[in-house]
Parts: C-alpha cells; sequence; structure tokens
C-alpha cells in the first residue's frame, strides 16, 4: 500500500513527535514529584539519556512509547507501509535499549521502565497504580521493573 501523505507532509508529521516531555512522561514527572520525590531530567552524560535519574536512589525512570521501543502490547502494530523499513527500525530501537539497560547496571543504576500502554489506552492503568509501583521501585531494591498496561 502506498503511503497518503506526500513525503513533505510524513516529513512534517514525524518532525512533530517529541522525544521529550511527551503526556506520559509528564504523567509520571508530576506523580512522583507529588510524592516528594526530586529527580534531574534527561542527563545526557547516562547512557540513554533516561527521561528521569535520582541519583538518592541510584535509579534511572525510562517512560518509553510502545510504537517506538517495539512493547508487544494493543499499542503496538507495524505501519502497513515500508514494513522492512520500520521492522529494521524498531528492532535497532530494541537491541539499543538493552545495550542501554546493561551500561546502566554496570554503572550500578537501578532501572524502571514505564510503557506508554501502562498510563494510556483501553489497558491502562489507573495513574495512582503507576505512580505506587515507582515509588515501591525506588525504596526497594529491585534492579530492574517494568510497569505495563493489563
Amino acid at each position: 500500500m502506498a503511503d497518503v501523505l506526500t513525503g513533505e507532509q510524513r516529513h512534517l508529521n514525524m518532525s512533530r513527535i517529541r522525544a521529550k516531555d511527551t503526556k506520559p512522561e509528564m504523567l509520571v514527572r508530576r506523580g512522583l514529584h507529588a510524592r516528594g520525590f526530586r529527580f534531574q531530567l534527561h542527563r545526557r552524560e547516562l547512557t540513554g539519556c533516561p527521561d528521569l535519574v535520582l541519583p538518592r536512589h541510584k535509579a534511572v525512570i525510562f517512560v518509553n512509547g510502545c510504537f517506538w521501543h517495539g512493547h508487544k502490547c494493543h499499542l503496538f502494530r507495524v505501519p502497513r507501509t515500508r514494513r522492512q523499513f520500520w521492522r529494521k527500525k524498531i528492532s535497532g530501537n530494541e537491541d539499543r535499549d538493552r545495550k542501554t539497560i546493561e551500561v546502566l547496571h554496570r554503572e550500578g543504576w537501578r532501572v524502571l521502565i514505564v510503557w506508554e500502554c501502562a498510563l494510556r489506552g483501553p489497558e491502562r492503568l489507573e495513574l495512582g497504580s503507576v505512580i505506587e509501583r515507582a515509588e515501591s521501585f525506588l525504596k526497594g531494591s529491585r534492579s530492574v521493573l517494568e510497569v505495563k498496561g493489563r
């Protein structure tokens, strides 16, 4: 199936997709801040440039979009056009995510991944539940936790 948008229209659409300050990220930030957690944002010197960095807890948080990171949930679907391109792109993102987590672990960081499907869509969790899980992770000793929709 051919793309229904021109190259210029597609470029404009893709350029408007945000990497920082997304709605799911802002929900997590506000929820944790309200519970007294203080964090740094997007520290570029850390591998993967985590969305939130909590040095006091030696933890980082990634708020991942299900499409861009290839999460196998109801929000992920390979586009009908340029399937080979998208499979390669998303597969590369998944590989980079795995390597990022490995490096952060070697550097002594604990990693929390909050998936977009936990905050959006019909299978989402209550925001309070997501924040409680994040708080429990930050106060605990687990090295990795993924929070995803039902």
